[in-house]
């Protein structure tokens, strides 16, 4: 076997005993080690093989898997290649979800001469993931160890073993790329990988994300407090709150917006009486859908206990009175606190509901209350970082507690790219998962639309995509710049309109599609999916969006 051969295979037998157990490839020549050792591996049954032609595309969709607990790497090639990986990195490492880079490399001794496609990849992802630049042992090494730069041996999955975030393995690959053709065909015949050695000080489970431990804040009545959950925050939140007797504000994706506690109005409301009476605050999570939140965690008058969260930038961008792993809560508040926040929760969400009920059009927030409304108990739905998550946050009603629905979206860094991707992968490896559904915007799918791109004999989810379609970013319409005194400029630099035929669009990859232009034809299409993966284009007005979202606004000063 040659260097090259032996190298990879020995990389991606550490990853399977790692606990890696799918794997997201792009193809090119300087990884061809690495994806014949994949293909090995996944025949032995060790692992399963996802290609694609876009680097971009396989991070997204490695941290898709990655989000619902499944041990993803994702393998490419040397050069530009290994940059297009890198907002897939920068939300994992954000997010805190594990996730394995495994790039491949000219030798050492070629770089900085101008080879062909090669660039200085060793440590290209800076601080978001640590950088492990390997090369071939000598032949009197064992097992085909691979070495550091500094020559020692280098244990792959001791490297894996409970990463809180992204890992790069950096691999340098010489010359012969391709195995002898014999040990492929013997590999084919064997179904696995050649003399696949075991390590004897790597995990063999999968490896989870490790948070420091220390003090629990043990709280006590009195206080006017609420709950804030940002994404990812967990069940625990909605306990203490429900301990507590205190408000729940928790947004779609913070995993525990169920129960009696969680709100659906509260952004409407942080800005009226109610939300200036707070005195208190237990933040859990990454919060970043809502100015409202926003200024109340920034409130002088407030204080704001933070219970630690997941990502590489563990500290909060507002002052907090103490970092927790946990909070206890000594004794129940007088729920007249809780009891005042639910009527007027209630009551706003009617009237935010008969307004929209009462436009003659399909709006953004009929979408977002007709998608929620359809997931069902056990089932996903994956959301996209701009207009769609927000209105889904206003919308979308508290699920009933144990019915295990799962709410994703992309929230470490927030970008609009790879949602595709992630909603596939996150489709996939979550296999036990009732029905999955994509909720985004016309942008944010174009910015995705090789995540359609998907060969023959893939794995592919029964996944249903549906896209609000306005022609352009309206997100942008209910911020400073959507303002009237910027409308000669607004549609050439932030409504963007592309024409885009979706129709046509989703016709070229063989996706199934449906148009739809009113309440009943969304509910209809939602109502009988076709199965694989399917584009539901909901089309809604963008030119009244800012005039319609300060209708909402109102409401609670009623």
């Amino acid at each position: 076997m040659n260097p090259s051969t032996r190298l990879a295979h020995t990389v991606i037998d550490g990853l399977v005993d790692a606990g890696v157990r799918e794997v997201v490839l792009a193809p090119g020549s300087r990884n061809a080690p690495l994806s014949f050792a994949v293909l090995a591996a996944e025949r032995a049954g060790d692992l399963r093989l996802h290609t694609r032609i876009d680097e971009r595309t396989a991070g997204f969709l490695a941290l898709g898997l990655g989000k619902v607990g499944a041990r993803a790497a994702v393998v490419c090639t040397s050069g530009t290649a290994v940059a297009n990986l890198h907002p897939a990195v920068l939300e994992a490492a954000h997010a805190g979800i594990p996730l394995v880079v495994v790039t491949a490399d000219r030798p050492a001794g070629v770089r900085g001469t101008g080879a062909s496609q090669t660039t200085d990849q060793v440590g290209i992802f800076g601080a978001m993931a640590p950088c492990h630049d390997v090369a071939a042992a000598p032949d009197e090494a064992p097992d085909g160890a691979p070495v550091g730069s500094d020559g020692s041996l280098v244990d792959v999955p001791a490297l894996l073993a409970d990463a809180p975030g992204p890992v790069h393995l950096n691999v340098q690959l010489d010359l012969p790329l391709l195995p002898d053709p014999a040990e492929v065909a013997a590999v084919a015949r064997r179904g696995g990988g050649p003399g696949r050695p075991r390590w004897q000080s790597g995990p063999t489970g999968t490896a989870t994300s490790a948070t420091s431990r220390g003090h629990e804040c043990h709280l006590g009545p009195g206080k006017r407090t609420v709950v804030v959950a940002g994404d990812d925050a967990g069940p625990p939140a909605r306990n203490l709150a429900e301990k507590a007797n205190w408000p729940l504000l928790a947004e779609p994706t913070a995993g525990c917006r169920t129960g009696d506690n969680a709100l659906r109005a509260y952004r409407l409301l942080l800005d009226g009486p109610l939300g200036q009476r707070v005195e208190r605050v237990v933040v859990a999570g990454h919060p970043t859908l809502s100015r409202p939140v926003a200024r109340l965690l920034d409130r002088e008058d407030v204080e704001v206990v933070s219970l630690r969260h997941p990502g590489i930038w563990a500290e909060r961008p507002f002052a907090v009175s103490g970092e927790y792993d946990t909070a206890h809560v000594e004794g129940a508040d007088d729920p007249a606190w809780l009891d005042e926040w639910r009527t007027a929760d209630r009551a706003l969400a009617r009237r935010v509901d008969a307004l929209v009920a009462a436009e003659p059009e399909l709006t953004p927030y009929d979408v977002a209350a007709a998608v929620s409304a359809a997931v069902p108990p056990g089932g996903l739905l994956f959301v996209g970082a701009s207009s769609p998550l927000r209105d889904l946050d206003l919308m979308a009603r508290a699920y009933p507690v144990g019915e295990r629905r799962k709410v994703l979206a992309n929230r470490g860094v927030a970008g609009i790219d790879g949602t595709v991707s992630s909603a596939v992968g996150a489709a996939l490896g979550r296999p036990h998962g009732t029905r999955n559904l994509v909720l985004l915007g016309d942008v944010t799918f174009l910015h995705d639309v090789t995540a359609l791109v998907v060969g023959p004999d893939e794995p592919r989810p029964d996944l249903t995509l549906v896209v609000v379609n306005d022609d352009g970013g309206s997100i942008f319409s209910m911020l400073e710049q959507g303002a009237p005194e910027y409308a000669d400029a607004y549609e050439r630099l932030f409504g963007t309109p592309h024409g885009v035929d979706l129709a046509a669009l989703c016709a070229s990859t063989r996706t199934p599609h449906w148009r739809v232009e009113s309440r009943a034809e969304l509910e209809h299409a939602l109502a009988s999916p076709n199965g694989g993966i399917e584009v539901v284009e909901a089309r809604v007005r963008r030119d009244n969006r800012r005039e319609l979202d300060e209708r909402i606004r109102t409401l609670a000063l009623g």
